[in-house]
């Protein structure tokens, strides 16, 4: 009989053990912590090519009571996160939904640590092709060629403008001892001079490539002070002690102004389908495109906010170091490339 009651309190311990440490584990792994899913959203294609990322797609996460909305940015890009928190083995409602497409609803199971990390692509099916529509009043789809990117950049450039020259001496005599009155030579034996000379390059210029040199006289027994020359700019000092005859000393530098100078460009972008593709430097003004529209050249400047006469464009910054502006433009119905 006692052995029974041993062999019954020893399985209650090990059932309430294994139920703690199942508690303990499972709010180890999955602690108190809103649920985040990110994602892209891109255009269902065949070709990898015309897989193009679609912005402004409304997404919608439902959970129980729990209603949260984003939308893709420029790239795609879309991140929810759960005021509340969700346990394993629940599953969330996500809804995407964009003119155009083909509304498209995925239920997503919450699992330990890894929902949050996955990684959500999904891809919108186009309402209907439009590479041959016509225009709303029945004519043919006007052809889009020959298409180049114009734009300006404004860069600041540095011109030579010219050089200054200006020659001073340092007059001194030779073999007369210092007595520690200053200035004297380097091993303080001889008295010495100093001398100096300075230049005025003018408003909106700077000295550049400033050299000071000794050319006559007892040159092995001067030194040039570079401290007022070091680095460049408008007003420039040279300095020189000399501790033996009279020396003399050239200084030069040369000119430059700095001025901002405007500089048309020109790109080529990629068509893929309906759309064309083309990236520009941050620094870009005046963004246009030139096309041919039926036959006719003509150019197209492209409206704050990204309008054309024959397209739908949209930008984004890109990744990249130099922080490019990616630019992505849709043919409108009635248009063809």
């Amino acid at each position: 009989m006692r052995t029974k009651r041993i062999i019954g309190w020893s399985l209650i311990f090990v059932a309430l053990a294994a139920v703690a440490y199942f508690a303990i584990t499972r709010s180890r792994t999955w602690n108190a912590i809103h649920l985040t899913l990110q994602g892209a959203v891109i255009r269902k294609a065949s070709d990898p090519r015309n897989q193009l990322p679609i912005e402004g797609t409304t997404i919608t996460a439902i959970h129980d009571q729990t209603t949260v909305t984003a939308q893709s940015d420029a790239s795609g890009y879309f991140r929810i996160t759960f005021p509340e928190l969700i346990w394993p083995g629940q599953s969330v409602s996500l809804n995407f939904r964009h003119d155009g497409y083909k509304t498209q609803d995925r239920l997503t199971q919450i699992q330990f640590r890894s929902t949050g990390k996955r990684l959500l692509v999904v891809a919108l099916e186009p309402d209907a092709e439009s590479a041959s529509e016509p225009h709303p009043d029945g004519r043919p789809a006007s052809v889009i060629a020959n298409i180049r990117v114009r734009y300006t950049e404004n860069l600041e450039s540095d011109q030579n403008i010219g050089s200054a020259v200006k020659t001073f001496q340092v007059e001194n005599h030779a073999n007369i001892p210092c007595r520690h009155q200053a200035p004297c030579s380097p091993d303080g034996s001889w008295k010495a001079s100093t001398g100096s000379a300075t230049l005025d390059a003018g408003p909106g210029n700077e000295f550049r490539n400033i050299r000071v040199s000794c050319i006559a006289g007892p040159c092995p027994f001067t030194r040039i002070d570079s401290s007022g020359f070091e680095h460049a700019g408008r007003v420039i000092t040279a300095s020189a002690t000399d501790w033996s005859d009279t020396a003399t000393f050239l200084f030069e530098a040369e000119v430059y102004h700095t001025a901002i100078s405007s500089s048309v460009r020109y790109s080529y972008p990629v068509i893929f389908g309906r759309t064309l593709n083309f990236t520009l430097p941050p620094t870009q003004e005046g963004l246009s495109i030139d096309a041919d529209l039926d036959g006719a050249r003509m150019v197209f400047p492209m409206s704050p906010d990204l309008e054309l006469s024959w397209a739908t464009c949209g930008a984004r910054t890109s990744a990249d170091n130099e922080k490019s502006t990616v630019y992505l433009c849709e043919l409108k119905p009635g248009y063809r490339f």
